[in-house]
């Protein structure tokens, strides 16, 4: 089964990246976290996390989608790494999901694949995302990249995750096991 990367820079969101981690493994999907510089990282409030590797070991080939977290300097360190947006692009051209919340999309931007799409982030971040059409709703789906605004929306940007690579019947089972509907 190929695998779904979510790679963790130093200062992560750890409620955007933990959240991700769960929800698609509850889902049954395989998900492969990667530490940028190391596998033991820090998040942004001071929850380590040991990764299952580093980013330096991972191929686009074996994927079938990449999810960001954000959190700062998590996003910053993620988009300073040429080997993660590598995996990026790759996985972008070859129509794979391409998901980022919070300020995880301006990873996505340098990555050159906003452009003219629909996107969001946390608030502030529109302007470090020029190349998009820049959206304010809580998850936005423009093809191959779903963006979201921020923590509080982790839940729902993964469960839509789920409903994008496996269908709206699973994410329903999800919602109802984890007592997420009303």
């Amino acid at each position: 089964m190929a695998k779904i990367l979510i790679p963790l820079a130093p200062g992560f969101e750890e409620i955007e990246a933990v959240t991700n981690i769960d929800v698609l493994r509850r889902a049954g999907l395989d998900v492969l976290t990667a530490g940028i510089g190391s596998n033991k990282i820090e998040g942004d409030h001071g929850i380590k996390v040991e990764t299952d590797t580093e980013i330096s070991k991972v191929e686009a080939a074996d994927l079938l989608a990449v999810v960001l977290p954000g959190g700062m300097p998590g996003a910053a360190n993620l988009r300073d790494s040429d080997q993660l947006l590598k995996i990026i692009k790759e996985v972008y051209e070859e129509d794979k999901l391409c998901a980022a919340v919070c300020a995880g999309p301006i990873v996505l931007e340098a990555a050159g694949i906003l452009k003219g799409k629909n996107a969001t982030s946390y608030p502030g971040f529109d302007e470090e995302m020029p190349s998009c059409n820049y959206r304010e709703e809580r998850v936005v789906i423009d093809g191959n990249i779903i963006t979201s605004r921020g923590p509080g929306v982790a839940m729902e940007f993964a469960l839509t995750i789920v409903e994008y690579l496996l269908d709206a019947e699973k994410r329903s089972d999800l919602e109802e096991a984890m007592l997420v509907k009303k």
